[in-house]
């Protein structure tokens, strides 16, 4: 959780933050002794284990990232989404426990069936009002905290613009600091330009400011650590936002390694409780889909096989997380099965497709063999989609960043796939333009991105006429 500025925000923040989550387990329990007793279902020994499994799980993933203060003040519908995203992953593990402990039937199916409905409904309900509470704190007079900020560039008129769209941080900007001249600054009004640096330290004092953010480029170290000496006269809480955004970065974030502070630059999206959401997710949608397209499973095989000679699963060789080699099956759409150091991508009209295979590529179905490479870990449902290994080797000499879309699991289907890009990549520009989607999905993951993923896919695999 990030405390900025002073112990009273810090406390309402921390406060609201302790309350939230006691909140969410509380109302997981509640809801589920609520719906038992409605329905008049004894709160037997298996109840009780699941309210206590079921609050445990909510208290670690039904929130939204790891600041609180973040937040606070989110619309209806992004904290709808984030939470309902959250409950369903939570309730996905619960039936996961079940089916693998066998313990499923020993539970009333309406109870539970109304639990899922109405606890999300409440814990959204919970989230809105906790939120709304603290706005209220943290922007009553006594908790708002005056701003300054040293450095006048594009990167601090964003910081300044973040504080003013987002007034739950209660911050008030009083303006800026720089040695330019206003004329070079056009990205700041001139009434909001206080003075030059060494102006500072004093106006800090004299106007009991509460937060300095020195936004000050990396090449300027020396002036930082000059400007770092003169503040120390002050009781301000004093904020270095280093220029990352000169790299091109993919979720970036801070961290410390036993007290040293570190940020990263370039890393996957799925780390902590992020991980588990998007494991847990994967596992309860891949064993669905395998559950209930078994029978199409089967006359699918048998179809394969009777009508062109070879194997009925296709294994080739592809690049899976962190540049691994892994397996990947498919059913047999062709006359070849090639995994090679030379591999011809399938064009319009190929010769190589059968008749069945034609079928089957058109719906995709070609790939229900690789939500078991999902059970197995080796794939997501939603991700970059793996290419052959001849292919990776080919193009990660031919565009930058190229080897980042393998910092997540690849997936059956991806952004890339929903916005037209796939099949065949007739050219390096069309390649190049789906590794941009690929990177744009580590940048901005969530269970709510995967999931408008997979029902723009479910959509496209009736309209796409592209497919071959």
């Amino acid at each position: 959780m990030i405390n900025i500025g002073g112990s009273r925000h810090g406390f309402s923040i921390g406060v609201a933050f302790i309350a939230e989550r006691v909140a969410v387990a509380f109302v997981t329990a509640a809801s589920l002794r609520l719906c038992v007793w409605v329905y008049e279902v004894p709160f037997k020994e298996q109840y009780q284990a699941l309210m206590i499994i079921a609050a445990l799980l909510a208290l670690i993933l039904v929130r939204d990232g790891d600041s609180w203060e973040s937040h606070v003040g989110n619309g209806f519908w992004s904290t709808a989404v984030s939470v309902a995203g959250s409950w369903l992953v939570v309730f996905a593990i619960l039936l996961a426990l079940g089916y693998a402990t066998k313990s499923s039937a020993v539970y009333s199916r309406k109870a539970l069936f109304t639990w899922a409905l109405l606890a999300p409904t409440l814990l959204i309900l919970t989230r809105i009002t906790i939120t709304e509470l603290i706005f209220r704190i943290t922007m009553s007079a006594s908790n708002a905290r005056s701003v300054v900020i040293a450095g006048a560039d594009q990167l601090a008129a964003s910081l300044a613009q973040k504080f003013m769209s987002h007034r739950q941080f209660g911050m008030s900007l009083n303006g800026f600091f720089d040695d330019r001249g206003i004329e070079r600054l056009a990205n700041v009004a001139p009434d909001k330009m206080l003075g030059r640096l060494q102006d500072l330290p004093e106006y800090a004092k004299q106007h009991a400011i509460d937060l300095i953010f020195i936004v000050l480029p990396i090449r300027n170290v020396q002036r930082v650590t000059e400007l770092l000496d003169q503040l120390h006269d002050t009781t301000a809480s004093i904020y270095f936002v280093p220029d990352v955004f000169v790299f091109d970065l993919i979720q970036c974030r801070t961290a410390e390694i036993d007290g040293i502070p570190v940020v990263a630059l370039c890393e996957t999206p799925f780390h902590g409780s992020r991980g588990i959401a998007k494991r847990a997710s994967d596992f309860l949608i891949a064993l669905l889909i395998l559950i209930v397209t078994s029978p199409l499973f089967l006359a699918i095989a048998i179809a394969v096989k009777s009508t062109s000679p070879g194997s009925v699963i296709f294994k080739q060789r592809r690049y899976g997380l962190d540049g691994r080699e892994i397996i990947v099956y498919k059913f047999r759409s062709m006359t070849v099965s090639e995994d090679s150091e030379v591999v011809r991508q399938a064009t319009r009209d190929d010769e190589r497709v059968t008749p069945i295979g034609a079928v089957l590529r058109k719906f995709s179905l070609d790939e229900l063999p690789q939500f078991i490479n999902v059970l197995q870990g080796r794939m997501s449902v939603v991700g970059p989609r793996p290419h052959a290994v001849t292919h990776n080797e080919e193009y990660r000499q031919l565009i930058k960043g190229y080897m980042v879309r393998h910092k997540v699991t690849p997936g059956i289907t991806g952004l890339a796939q929903v916005r037209g890009f796939r099949g065949e990549t007739s050219d390096l520009d069309a390649m190049r333009r789906r590794v941009e989607c690929d990177l744009e999905y580590l940048r901005n993951w969530s269970l709510g991105l995967d999931i408008r993923i997979i029902l723009k896919t479910i959509v496209m695999i009736f309209r796409d006429r592209a497919a071959y």
